[in-house]
């Protein structure tokens, strides 16, 4: 089986991974693919242009996980339209720090509003998929019902792809891992805010976290584990 440390692709020994490797007590966790940060336009109220090329792949992926009888969950940020879990009651710290980086970011304020297009998905989502609508913060375990949800199924390792590598991927890698919960990221199906922040929240989780493997690897793994 090949994984990456620090970076670097490792050959590592299926049998010393197989609890993390298990098709049956895995879910695969697809982190906010939604117009709020893929629409290109320029009223994009988070925009994450590196992340728009996602879209097509995780199809593609997602349509494996479901033909192999993985489990497959959604999740995407969500406010209250009258703004009490954020910009009327204690702003997101990104709201201030992020634009630090990126510049102003017009229409900031209508992120994630319940209702608004801004939240609806990019990714197909089947009716058999499982949807968490919850996340409010950077990590899609707070304060959603994402761990009751996994437990309620007997999860034990959890596949994140999405965006962004280095926020909200990577919060949900540590709060998998802090709730007891194996990790894996999947390096081609996730998007960071540079090719820098991408390749360090990686090398983290590689170090600390979990593994870090290609899609079709996995995929490989899966198959011959089936069989």
């Amino acid at each position: 089986m090949q994984a990456y440390v620090y970076e670097q692709v490792r050959q590592l020994d299926n049998a010393e991974f197989a609890d993390y490797l298990n098709p049956a007590s895995t879910a695969v966790v697809s982190i906010d693919m939604h117009r709020g940060h893929l629409d290109d336009s320029p009223d994009c109220p988070c925009p994450a242009p590196r992340a728009r090329d996602l879209v097509a792949p995780l199809d593609a992926f997602h349509e494996q996980v479901r033909a192999l009888g993985v489990r497959l969950v959604h999740v995407r940020s969500t406010l209250r339209p009258g703004g009490e879990d954020d910009t009327r009651g204690i702003p997101a710290a990104w709201r201030r720090t992020f634009p630090l980086h990126v510049g102003p970011i017009p229409n900031a304020g209508a992120h994630a509003i319940e209702g608004s297009r801004w939240t609806e998905w990019c990714t197909r989502v089947e009716p058999g998929d499982m949807r968490v609508d919850t996340k409010r913060r950077l990590s899609a375990f707070y304060p959603s019902d994402l761990d009751f949800l996994l437990r309620n199924q007997r999860i034990e390792t959890v596949v994140l792809d999405g965006g962004f590598t280095d926020c909200c991927v990577l919060s949900t890698a540590f709060d998998a891992n802090n709730h007891n919960y194996r990790v894996i990221v999947l390096r081609d199906l996730v998007r960071g805010t540079d090719p820098q922040l991408e390749a360090a929240a990686l090398s983290m989780v590689s170090l600390h976290l979990g593994l870090v493997m290609e899609s079709g690897e996995l995929l490989r793994v899966w198959r011959t584990m089936r069989a």
